[in-house]
């Protein structure tokens, strides 16, 4: 058996079972639950904890220990690496000082695929492409209209024309 799961068997045995360290899933809280203790000041410690694939933060308040939740979601939040989840610990619960458990952290473990992503990138492209296009005609128009190229006609005008299927 290795040293450091004798001695954290030991220390559970003694101490109690800490959600931090065991090996179920602890309960969420959700955003604004959690927005809510900040604001109460009711936060008492915080544990960024390793997980497969990313960081999950546990908040403690009271007695209770829970995970953030991800948004739109009854899962823990996973921040991609640590420095991001200690920033949302200190700027967002401002928690300055936390506990950071990597024992089960595997950054390899799920694939973060945003399949979504390549999708966006092809609609922006588009849109800037389209913007220039159209940036284009207006600047056309609007020199062909100085130069005298293109005429301009009244209201009044333009709408006999229409009534006479003399528009083009």
């Amino acid at each position: 058996m290795h040293i450091y799961t004798i001695i954290k068997h030991l220390f559970l045995t003694n101490h109690g079972s800490d959600m931090a360290h065991s090996h179920t899933p602890p309960d969420i809280i959700d955003g604004k639950a959690v927005q809510s203790l900040v604001e109460a000041h009711a936060i008492r410690g915080a544990v960024v904890l390793g997980q497969p694939g990313g960081w999950a933060v546990l908040v403690r308040y009271g007695t209770l220990e829970r995970a953030v939740a991800a948004q739109r979601a009854r899962k823990p939040r996973l921040w991609r690496n640590l420095a991001t989840a200690a920033a949302f610990v200190r700027d967002e619960l401002g928690v300055a000082r936390f506990e950071v458990d990597a024992l089960d952290h595997d950054p390899n473990a799920i694939a973060r695929k945003r399949p979504d992503q390549a999708e966006r990138l092809r609609q922006q492209r588009q849109a800037v492409e389209h913007d220039k296009w159209f940036r284009a005609e207006v600047q056309k128009t609007l020199d062909g209209i100085a130069d005298g190229s293109i005429g301009l006609i009244d209201e009044e005008e333009a709408r006999a024309a229409e009534r006479n299927g003399q528009v083009t």
